[in-house]
């Protein structure tokens, strides 16, 4: 929706909104938020707020720490699950420095600057997410999956079907456009999908869909976790991502091309190949966590190997069924644990830079590439992602595309809070090296 100051006024007033979140992430995608009443309202739509950037990870210093949270109107929506002390609603915001400029170090700046980039080319990036997540209840002091069903079970109405009934409910109310909601492969595990959109939409309702999600949970006395791995021996949780580039009226798919075999054009086979290239060197904003690279492991249907498919789910990237504007690319790797304006970020330019320097893509593979030996997948030059958040920020810190795309504040800031958290993991003494090696050594 296309909205102005006074429109939004006057729809606050005739639904008697009483509150307003106006809404912003940190560089790892943790939501941050400042509540105003209705009186206020007329003031922060022309002003913004104000806030310490210091506190705010990954933001600034205490000497620059003056921010501004400036909102996007058009990203004015009414919370239905909101109700609890007067109606409430949320705006997505930019983030403003001291000096009236954009501030470098807002994630949805950076995903801006990408799309700004493929708008020049004539074109939209699209992207649909597969979301998935774990509804957990605390056990004897441990938080447990809260069934032991598995893929598209059917069974009694239990506390995660209507959770996701309900949440649904709420998305609908919201415009999201839901598709599904089933039960995924692990016990207490879940997926919701949503119709694809721009890619600065969708990134905006990830992280509202994020705090839906863990509100109807907890109304029902579960814990939603978003958490890559939560538990040990079996599949973790993803967040695949259906991506195309469409005209600005989203009616043609420049990916598309019905003469090809594969059904993709030359511009799709760049793009493609862009995205296979910089697999290694996008990996840490893609799996951004410690816990991200417990759950790309093989034998647990994480993608591991750098390859591509059209029915192969062992391969990175699959080219699903489709034809038109159906036609799309769908990325295994990420979770949604992650920042998705980030993620979606440094994939768009994986894949312009792909199709700026033509680059080509190997061939298919359709084996299950879990299966093939060590020595199978170098004669298919079959590469891997990292195996570790640590070899990830190696490859990171020796990449100067990621530097360009993610700007030196963020690039810098990113690499410094992420090496903290992979050294505070690595001098972490673990249960399994207590129950294994202290018995032998």
């Amino acid at each position: 929706m296309q909205y102005e100051p006074q429109e939004i006024i006057k729809i606050s007033d005739a639904q008697n909104l009483k509150y307003f979140y106006f809404q912003f992430t940190d560089i790892r995608g943790t939501p941050k938020s400042v509540m105003i009443p209705r009186n206020r309202l007329d003031k922060v739509l022309e002003e913004g707020v104000v806030f310490d950037g210091s506190s705010i990870l990954g933001y600034a210093t205490i000497e620059e720490s003056d921010m501004r949270a400036f909102p996007d109107y058009n990203s004015f929506e009414i919370l239905p699950w909101a109700l609890d002390g007067g109606k409430a609603a949320r705006f997505v915001c930019s983030i403003i420095n001291p000096k009236g400029e954009k501030f470098p170090g807002d994630p949805r700046y950076i995903l801006q600057r990408q799309l700004e980039r493929v708008a020049q080319k004539g074109m939209q990036f699209f992207v649909g997410p597969e979301f998935e997540f774990f509804l957990l209840e605390l056990k004897d002091g441990k938080y447990q999956p809260h069934d032991s069903a598995g893929y598209f079970t059917f069974g009694p109405l239990d506390k995660g079907e209507m959770v996701k009934k309900e949440i649904l409910n709420y998305l609908e109310v919201l415009d999201y456009k839901p598709e599904a909601a089933h039960h995924e492969v692990s016990p207490g595990q879940h997926e919701i999908d949503l119709r694809y959109a721009p890619a600065l939409t969708m990134a905006d309702r990830i992280i509202t869909m994020r705090t839906a999600i863990k509100t109807v949970a907890s109304k029902f006395g579960l814990y939603a976790t978003f958490m890559p791995k939560p538990f040990t021996g079996i599949n973790g949780t993803g967040m695949h991502i259906h991506q195309s580039l469409m005209d600005e009226e989203g009616q043609h798919n420049f990916l598309w091309d019905e003469n090809d075999s594969n059904g993709l054009s030359d511009l799709a086979y760049h793009y493609l190949a862009g995205v296979l290239n910089y697999a290694v060197e996008i990996s840490p904003i893609i799996a951004s966590w410690v816990n991200s690279y417990k759950r790309l492991v093989p034998g647990f249907e994480a993608p591991v190997y750098i390859s591509w498919a059209n029915r192969n789910r062992s391969a990175l990237i699959r080219v699903p069924d489709g034809t038109g504007i159906k036609k799309r690319f769908e990325f295994r790797a990420p979770d949604s644990a992650g920042n998705p304006y980030l993620q979606f970020a440094v994939l768009l330019a994986a894949g312009l830079e792909g199709i700026e320097k033509k680059l080509e893509p190997p061939q298919p593979v359709e084996q299950d590439i879990f299966h093939m030996t060590q020595k199978q997948r170098d004669s298919a030059g079959i590469g891997s992602l990292p195996e570790s958040l640590g070899e990830a920020l190696h490859h990171l810190r020796k990449s100067s595309f990621m530097k360009n795309v993610l700007g030196e504040h963020i690039y810098n800031n990113f690499l410094y809070i992420k090496q903290k958290e992979w050294d505070d993991f690595r001098a972490y003494v673990t249960d399994w090296e207590i129950n294994n090696l202290l018995p032998i050594l």
